[in-house]
């Protein structure tokens, strides 16, 4: 059972840090690019995830890696890997 959990591969998103108003949480944008099914133009379509920044370090603007982790509250399931830029 253990090996099991160990080898779950785990989610990593590179995304955009849009607010930093909380303590210890971010808010981050993830944007992409969906064909619209009538009229075939690409769509814009945002996803907004909370994700746990232990010591406040990211900023408006950043660029990050987050990963899945399990619950850490209601809406934050996600924890900071690194600062990309």
């Amino acid at each position: 059972m253990e090996n099991q959990k160990a080898q779950r591969h785990q989610r990593n998103i590179r995304c955009v840090v849009v607010s930093d108003k909380m303590n210890k949480t971010r808010v981050a944008k993830v944007e992409r690019k969906v064909k619209h099914p009538i009229v075939g133009k690409y769509i814009r379509r945002t996803t907004k995830y909370f994700f746990h920044d232990e010591e406040n370090v990211t900023k408006i603007g950043d660029r990050v890696l987050i990963a899945q982790v399990v619950p850490i509250s209601k809406n934050k399931t996600f924890k900071l890997v690194s600062i990309e830029k």
